[in-house]
This record gives C-alpha cells, sequence and structure tokens, in this order.
C-alpha cells in the first residue's frame, strides 16, 4: 500500500512539472524563431507568403495607400491561436549591394511599422488563411491612421510580420516576408478632416536619365539525343519532350515570347521607346532543336537509356507556331546570338579545338540569322556565367569578338582582381540566417561602379604583321543538316534593328567588356520558377531563394532594376544593362512586369532606350582593366575531368571531316553528317543547370553524351574496311594484280590509302588515295609481284589519307604459280640443250654424215615415205577443191 501510494505522488509531481516547465521551453522556442530562417534548428508554427502587392511601383499618381495580400499557412503540427500580421518599412536602399542584403536584415531594423491586424483568432495544423492589408504611404492622408512614412523617392524594404501564440506557448513572432518597394514618386495627399489637398507630390529627379539596354534570353537545356550523325530524311530524337510543353500555350518559353510581344509588338505605329532598348538573346542550339522539331520527332521513352525504345514527339505544331512567333517578333526588335549550347567558354579554351570553337563561338550567329532571317548583331560574346578567365578571353579574341558581357564585379581595375578572397558559398540556407554583418543597414559589401565599356589589355590578340593595326577574324562555319531549312531573307537585307556593327574596334586588338550591374542581374535571377543564384553573386548573400514567394521575389526584381534611376551617383554611370540568366524561369505576368517597369521609368523620364549595339559602340573607359575570374564560377565550371576527353573525340571528328568527300548534289554533305557530333561534344560543356549546388545530374548528363559519341564516332570508324577475300587467293603469274573489295557503310564519299605490311618475297605497288562512293563497294587492283610460290601472309589495313586506321585490319594468304628463279633456271637450260642439238643436226646434214637419230632407216625406204606424204597431200588438196562451191 505505501508502494502504491508513493507511485502515485510521483506521478502527479511529474505531470506538475511537465505543465510548468513545458510552457517556458515552447515560450522561448516561439520568442526566439528567426525570421524566416530555414537554418534554424526552432520549430516552424506558420509561414507567411507574399501574394500581390498594389501597387507595384509607387508614382505621383498612384493611389497614396498601399494594398498588401498574403497568406498564412499553419505549417506545423500544433495549433496556432490569435494570429496577426503587421508590415513594416526600413530606410530606403543607399547602395546597390544593400538591395541584396537589406532582405536579410533582423526585423528590428524596420523601424517604421504599422499597427498589428487580425488575420485568424486559430489556425489549425495544415489550415490557411488569406488576408489584406492597406495602409497610407506618407502621413497625413484622409483614409489612414498610420503610414509607412515615405515622403521621398527611392527603394524601400517591407517587411510583413506575423505574431502568433502556439498551444504550450505565448505570442511570438512566427515567420516574415521580405520585399522591396520601388517608389518613383509620391503620391499626394488628401486632409483627413477638411478633404482638401494636402501636401503636395514628390517626383523623382529627371535631369539626368539612365541609359537602359535589356537583354531577352531564349535558352533552354540541350534536348538532342547525342550520338546521332546528321541525315537528309531522318527524325531527330530529344531526350524528352519538355520542350514541347515550354513551347506550347502556357509554356515557359511562350510566356516569354509573348511578354515580349505584348511590350513591344510589331505595329510600327506603336511607341518603339522600349522595342529599341530591347535585345533578344537567343540561344542557336534551342533553334536548331525547335527546327529539327517541326519536321517531327521521336522522344526516348526513358531518358535514362539512350539506346532503349522511343515514341513520337507531340510537339511539332508548337514548334512551328513558336518559330514562326519568333521569326516575326525578330524582324523589328534586335537580335544577339548566345555562345552554341551555354557552352563554358573556358572550359572550350582548355579543349583547344579549333573546329569546336569554331563551332560554339562563330556559327551561332549565322545560324540564328539563317533561321530567324534576320542579321543579328555580331562581334559581342555573352558568356552564360557572366565570367571568364584570360584564356577564354583569348578565345573570344582570336575569333573576332571585339567585346564580352561580363558582371562589373568579373572586369576590375588593374592590380585588383582576386581582392575578395571570400570562399564560395553554397546558396542554401535562408535569407534570414543570422549574420554579424547583416545588423545595420550601411553593409561592408563592396560596391562595384564599372563603366560601360572597360579595355582589357592583357587579353589582345597576336597581330598579323609588326606594323598592323588589324586583326584577322577567322570565317565562320557554315551552317549544316543541324539546322535544316532557314527562312528567307528579308525583303530588305537586314532588320534596321540589327546593325551589324564591327566585331571590335580595328585598331583594337584588346578585348573589351560591356559590364552589367551584378545586383539587378541577381534580382532579375531570383524571378519565376527554378531561380538559380548566380556564379557572380557575392558569397556574403547567397542564400536559397526559393523560401520567398515568386510575388516577393518580383517586387525585389521591380526595386533593383528602378534603384539606378532613382540614385544618382557621381561614381556610377548613368547607364543601366539588365541582363537575365540565359534559361530565365519568369512566367508571362512576371516578365510583363518587368518589362512594364522599364517601360514605366522612360514615361517618367528616368530613363531613356539605348540600343545594345549603341552600347557596344561607345568607346572603353581610359582607365585599363583586368579580367577577374569569380571563385563562384570556377566551382560552377565544367569539371576539368571532361576536357581531354571532349578534345579526343573533337581531333576524331576533324579528322574524318578531312577525309569525307563533298560531291555534287549530293546530301548529306560531309558537314551536314558529322556537325551533330561536333554539337554533341558542345552540350557536354554546357553550363546548363550548373548552379543548382549539386553537379551530379549535370555531370551525369555530360557524360551520357560523351559516351554515346564517343560509341558513334567508332562506329563510323569501323563502317570503313576492306573485306577479306576468304580462301587462299592464288595469282596466275607473278606478276598477277591482287583483287581487294572495300566496302564504305556512310552515307558520305571517302578518301581511304590501303597500307599494306608486304612481306620480302613481294613487291607492292602504292595506287595512292582512292574514292569510296557512299554506302557502297568498290573492288581496286593492286600491281603485285611475288618472288615466291609459297603461301605469303599480307596483311592490309584501310587508312585516311592522313593516315587515320578505318575499319578493322585483314590479312590475305597468297599463293604464285610462278616458280621464281628455279624455273628460270631450267627454261634457261631447256633452251640451250635445243639450241645445241638442232646445230648439231645441221652440222652433220651439211656434212653429208647421218644423223645417229636416224639410224634403222635405209634410203629407199625413205623414198617410198616420202612419195607416199606427197601423194596424201595432193588428194588432200584435191578434195578440198571439190568441197568448195
Amino acid at each position: 500500500m505505501t508502494r502504491g501510494l508513493f507511485r502515485i505522488i510521483v506521478a502527479v509531481l511529474t505531470i506538475l512539472s511537465s505543465a510548468t516547465v513545458a510552457p517556458m521551453l515552447l515560450t522561448q522556442h516561439a520568442a526566439a524563431q528567426p525570421t524566416g530562417s530555414s537554418g534554424s534548428s526552432a520549430p516552424k508554427f506558420l509561414k507567411l507568403s507574399l501574394d500581390s502587392v498594389t501597387p507595384t511601383a509607387v508614382t505621383t499618381v498612384s493611389d497614396p495607400l498601399l494594398t498588401v495580400s498574403g497568406t498564412v499557412t499553419n505549417i506545423g503540427d500544433r495549433v496556432v491561436d490569435n494570429v496577426i500580421v503587421r508590415i513594416q518599412r526600413a530606410a530606403a536602399v543607399t547602395s546597390p549591394s544593400v538591395l541584396r542584403s537589406t532582405l536579410r536584415l533582423d526585423q528590428v531594423n524596420y523601424d517604421v511599422t504599422g499597427p498589428f491586424e487580425d488575420v485568424a483568432e486559430r489556425l489549425s495544423p495544415g489550415q490557411r488563411k488569406q488576408f489584406t492589408l492597406g495602409i497610407a504611404l506618407r502621413p497625413g492622408g484622409r483614409d489612414s491612421t498610420s503610414s509607412l512614412d515615405i515622403t521621398t523617392p527611392g527603394v524601400y524594404p517591407l517587411l510583413l510580420n506575423v505574431n502568433g501564440e502556439p498551444a504550450y506557448g505565448s505570442q511570438a513572432r512566427l515567420d516574415d516576408a521580405r520585399f522591396l518597394l520601388p517608389v518613383l514618386g509620391v503620391p499626394p495627399t488628401t486632409d483627413a478632416e477638411s478633404g482638401s489637398a494636402g501636401a503636395q507630390a514628390v517626383a523623382a529627379a529627371t535631369d539626368a536619365p539612365v541609359a537602359t539596354t535589356l537583354l531577352w534570353p531564349l535558352a533552354d537545356r540541350p534536348r538532342l539525343v547525342a550520338g546521332v550523325p546528321g541525315s537528309v530524311n531522318g527524325k531527330v530524337e530529344l531526350t524528352d519532350d519538355e520542350l514541347a510543353a515550354s513551347l506550347g500555350k502556357g509554356g515557359r518559353l511562350d510566356q516569354l515570347l509573348g511578354a515580349l510581344e505584348s511590350a513591344v509588338g510589331t505595329n510600327n505605329g506603336r511607341d518603339r521607346s522600349l522595342a529599341s532598348a530591347v535585345c533578344v538573346a537567343v540561344d542557336p542550339d534551342l533553334l536548331v532543336t525547335v527546327q529539327a522539331m517541326t519536321n517531327g520527332y521521336r522522344v526516348l521513352a526513358s531518358p535514362s537509356d539512350p539506346d532503349g525504345a522511343t515514341r513520337p514527339g507531340t510537339g511539332a505544331e508548337q514548334a512551328q507556331t513558336w518559330l514562326d512567333r519568333l521569326r516575326a517578333l525578330a524582324a523589328s526588335v534586335c537580335t544577339v546570338a548566345l555562345p552554341f549550347a551555354q557552352v563554358d567558354i573556358k572550359a572550350l579554351a582548355a579543349v583547344n579545338d579549333p573546329d569546336l570553337s569554331a563551332r560554339a563561338l562563330d556559327a551561332p550567329a549565322d545560324i540564328v540569322d539563317s533561321i530567324l532571317a534576320t542579321r543579328s548583331v555580331r562581334g559581342v560574346s555573352l558568356p552564360d556565367s557572366g565570367s571568364i578567365d584570360a584564356s577564354a578571353g583569348m578565345l573570344l579574341r582570336s575569333h573576332g569578338f571585339g567585346t564580352a558581357v561580363l558582371a562589373d564585379t568579373a572586369a576590375v581595375t588593374d592590380g585588383s582582381a582576386g581582392s575578395d578572397d571570400s570562399p564560395p558559398a553554397t546558396s542554401g540556407g535562408g535569407r534570414d540566417q543570422p549574420t554579424s554583418t547583416l545588423s545595420s543597414a550601411n553593409q561592408t559589401i563592396p560596391d562595384s561602379a564599372a563603366p560601360d565599356i572597360v579595355r582589357l589589355p592583357e587579353v589582345t590578340v597576336a597581330l598579323p604583321g609588326a606594323n598592323s593595326t588589324e586583326v584577322t577574324v577567322p570565317e565562320p562555319a557554315p551552317t549544316t543538316a543541324a539546322t535544316p531549312t532557314a527562312a528567307p531573307p528579308p525583303a530588305n537585307g537586314a532588320n534596321p534593328n540589327n546593325p551589324a556593327p564591327p566585331a571590335g574596334p580595328a585598331s583594337d586588338p584588346a578585348l573589351h567588356a560591356a559590364t552589367f550591374d551584378i545586383w539587378s542581374a541577381t534580382a532579375l535571377a531570383a524571378v519565376g520558377s527554378n531561380p538559380p543564384t548566380p556564379s557572380f553573386t557575392p558569397a556574403k548573400v547567397r542564400y536559397d531563394v526559393t523560401n520567398d514567394s515568386r510575388m516577393a521575389r518580383l517586387q525585389d526584381a521591380l526595386g533593383a532594376v528602378s534603384w539606378t534611376a532613382l540614385n544618382p551617383q557621381a561614381n556610377r554611370p548613368r547607364s543601366m544593362l539588365l541582363v537575365p540568366p540565359q534559361q530565365w524561369g519568369a512566367s508571362r505576368d512576371e516578365a510583363t512586369a518587368l518589362l512594364r517597369q522599364v517601360e514605366l521609368l522612360m514615361r517618367n523620364n528616368l530613363a531613356t532606350p539605348r540600343a545594345f549595339h549603341e552600347l557596344l559602340a561607345e568607346p572603353p573607359d581610359a582607365q585599363p582593366h583586368e579580367l577577374d575570374y569569380l571563385p563562384q564560377a570556377a566551382q560552377d565550371a565544367v569539371p576539368d575531368r571532361f576536357v581531354l576527353p571532349t578534345r579526343d573525340q573533337g581531333l576524331r571528328i576533324s579528322e574524318l571531316m578531312r577525309s569525307l568527300v563533298e560531291l555534287p548534289e549530293a546530301e548529306p554533305t560531309p558537314r551536314q553528317f558529322l556537325t551533330p557530333l561536333r554539337d554533341d561534344l558542345l552540350r557536354v560543356l554546357t553550363l546548363s543547370d550548373r548552379r543548382t549546388g549539386d553537379a551530379t545530374q549535370p555531370d551525369t548528363f555530360a557524360q551520357r553524351r560523351l559516351d554515346q559519341t564517343t560509341r558513334t564516332l567508332d562506329n563510323l570508324y569501323r563502317s570503313v574496311t576492306v573485306l577479306p577475300p576468304g580462301g587462299v587467293y592464288t595469282l596466275a603469274s607473278e606478276q598477277s594484280p591482287l583483287l581487294l573489295v572495300a566496302r564504305n557503310e556512310l552515307p558520305v564519299a571517302i578518301r581511304v590509302k590501303f597500307r599494306i605490311e608486304a612481306p620480302a618475297e613481294t613487291k607492292i605497288t602504292d595506287i595512292g588515295e582512292q574514292v569510296l562512293p557512299p554506302t557502297g563497294t568498290r573492288s581496286f587492283q593492286i600491281p603485285t609481284e611475288v618472288s615466291d610460290s609459297r603461301n605469303l601472309v599480307i596483311p592490309i589495313f584501310l587508312t585516311t589519307p592522313d593516315g587515320i586506321p578505318l575499319g578493322n585490319p585483314t590479312s590475305v594468304s597468297v599463293r604464285s604459280n610462278a616458280y621464281g628463279q628455279a624455273l628460270a633456271i631450267i627454261t634457261a637450260c631447256a633452251g640451250i640443250l635445243l639450241f645445241l642439238l638442232a646445230g648439231r643436226r645441221l652440222w652433220r646434214r651439211f656434212r653429208g654424215q647421218p644423223d645417229p637419230a636416224d639410224e634403222g632407216f635405209d634410203p629407199p625406204t625413205r623414198r617410198r615415205v616420202n612419195r607416199y606424204r606427197r601423194a596424201r597431200q595432193r588428194v588432200l588438196r584435191q578434195q578440198e577443191h571439190q568441197e568448195a562451191p
């Protein structure tokens, strides 16, 4: 009984202590919850997402009331009571780097606060609740008792703060959402009591508008199955059918093109200010793929099994429609070609294959012009990473590129390269991870203020002559069967929006760099689905932006685009080059909002349009600069292990190409046949999908493409061979020719040479280069001399004119009927003996001496025999005369 009572007392004390201590612990957890930190170990109860902001950009004619809508979701395992939310504001952004870093500040830095408003009395686990907040932009409004106290134009960081009371806890801040609000002008207010006009509108200064250029990328990851040579009527194969969905209604590429169509259009009667500032940057690999899809295609049943079953593709019609729309748009706006398949130019330089480099750098402009029937901007390269090293720069300049579009941190003043020693950071973690360097609005991250065009003296090509100032530009490679049927050229011969500037200043052998602001580019990259963190984003402000809602990320981009126009500074150029990522995931609404924001800046005289070719034509800054290959770009680059295999296979393609023969009116041509394999090697070096933080998938794709291309080249080299004769080949005489048959299974004619390792007993004449017809055989007679009657084994190889082995080696067993030297001696001896015997007989006859060989025949007998022979001859002649008619 005593023991049972003791157990009851212990149980009661345990329950009481749990009820007392647990709320204290939970209260501490709730109060310490970082603002949206994905890296904290504290429990998460609520998730706050931003749904809409009205207006997205404030002007002097906007509604003076800011309306924000959002959604609160209970993502925890317990109920949350008394859910309330309020809006807070931090100080206006004073430098471009703060556009990014201010979004990681603690909420105490958002010191202008509005009142808390109720959202829900209780949210159960999994339940969500939408809300709408309204707050005045500036004090003194008729419809507000509180405001954000915004009195001057600028870009303002805002924060939505949600509080709640979790079960077993107390009221605490549970999550937040941050975004930027661009204020191009402050609207006027109305007096709250009299309704008369209050504070006047405040407009931004318009005396120094920003010259603005916008690149509009259209690119996709490589989709074509590797290892398929070009053909005339064959259908291409794609790894998947995602591109069909992307080109179709509501797809990514459809929405990007549709947004640009709606903003700039093709109507000559509308305002062309925005259109003149936009240049469409197109990946030629995308055009090659889409063009091939229009003729019908097949899709792998399993992308991981490139040799497996296929099924018909469903996007031929969508591809044709999208291509026609792009062709119509390209006739009215600027276009520029991206490097083929977003190739890593640094890796391309390491491969050091001239033919591969020409395809990656020289051919893209021709492909774009051929398919879109336009004239693209020439002489400028847009590296996908925004950063290159000296070897990549030399490669570009040696191919005639005068300018490269780079991040402003990738081209720095001489002597300052590598000054930022921050190690590359992964993009993991949320924007609100605690950091000591982000405790206030004044950040220590340095701002770059590179001029529009800078000169890179370290990247200088070798001039052809000592006194020459001209740069030798390699001839671009012609387009191939990879770009099947080009559209007809425009009637006027060229697109007036695409005047072709020189490849670079002809008198300057050094490479130039057109620099873009990394902060606006980073914000643009965060817009849309699957946003990457660019390689040029500094390590201190790299975080996983997917923790933020798409609306919040769009607002951040609108603010970043507007900051330069609203903040004229003496140390920064009054210009802006906007560069979204090449594989951009913005939706139509998001892309349209960004285009309208640029157009809004122009209408408010805060920006002026500047054509892309005008930017490239500007003189470089007087101060020399140098390349600074960014650490994160090096980490995101194509691994070195792909360089040597790519070089080896590229060399094999070039060697085979030199041996192929182009016949009149025959297709495919050698270039049409082998160029798809060269494209596959470029796709091995693509930077697509390499900024996700996990290189496993892109490495797998690259290795698979490399393996498929290697196997195909092995098969092509084995397709040209000498047919083994089978059995023993017997020569009728010692100088009889050797008959051989060579077979060519390639659809292209090829030049070959026979390499025959003749034994010492034979002498075989080299017949030189020979041409094998496409998909056929040809017989050859090889002059041969054999001085031995034994069976001889003669190895035979087929090679290209350069000596590269083709097919499998074979051997011929040869036997000659001639007896060689012994036969000659016997013949000579027999001839001498015959001569001696005939001479002996004649000698005896002349001397009247009977020949011993005639012994046994007396003279009368010989006379009778002779008379009989003469009589028989007369009878035979008479019979012939009688028989004759």
